[in-house]
C-alpha cells in the first residue's frame, strides 16, 4: 500500500502515514460536534509510529468526556482542525478524514459517543455502535 497523505485547507500542514489506518469512525461527542459545526466528525485512527507531520500546528488541550486529556491540533495559518491525540493512547493519532487527499480510501465502520448525538442525528444503524468511548483498536504490524 502506498502512503496515505493529506493536508489542511491552505496546504501549510501536510502529513503522510506509513501504515494503513487502524479504523475509521464517526464521533458524536459534543466536542466533535463543535469541531464539525453540529454534525459528527469523521475520524481515521493511525498508529503514531511512522506518521509524519510537516508544518506548524497549534495545540488545544482539554479533558474529554472520557476523562482523557486530549491534544487537538489545528493549522496555525488557516485553522483547519486536523489531529487529536489522547495522552492515554500515545501510540495513536486521530486524523480528520476531510483532510485526506483521497477520502475514498477510508470507510467508517462505527459510530461512537451516540449517547451525545442530538435528537435530529441519523447515524447509520448498520454500523457498530458505542454509546461512549470504544475500546482501543489493536495495533497491527
Amino acid at each position: 500500500m502506498s502512503h496515505l497523505t493529506g493536508k489542511c485547507l491552505c496546504g501549510a500542514v501536510t502529513y503522510k502515514a506509513a501504515a494503513p489506518p487502524q479504523s475509521a469512525r464517526y464521533c458524536w461527542c459534543r466536542t466533535c460536534r463543535y469541531l464539525a459545526a453540529g454534525n459528527a466528525t469523521v475520524n481515521v485512527v493511525f498508529v503514531s509510529d511512522g506518521f509524519q507531520i510537516d508544518g506548524a500546528t497549534s495545540d488545544h488541550v482539554s479533558v474529554a468526556d472520557s476523562g482523557n486529556t486530549m491534544h487537538r491540533r489545528f493549522c496555525t495559518a488557516c485553522g483547519t482542525h486536523m489531529f487529536s491525540e489522547a495522552e492515554a493512547r500515545p501510540h495513536l493519532i486521530i486524523v480528520r478524514a476531510g483532510t485526506l487527499d483521497d477520502q475514498s480510501l477510508v470507510d467508517p465502520g462505527s459510530n461512537i459517543w451516540l449517547s451525545e448525538a442530538p435528537d435530529w442525528a441519523r447515524p447509520d444503524d448498520r454500523l457498530v455502535a458505542f454509546d461512549a468511548q470504544p475500546p482501543v483498536p489493536p495495533t497491527t504490524a
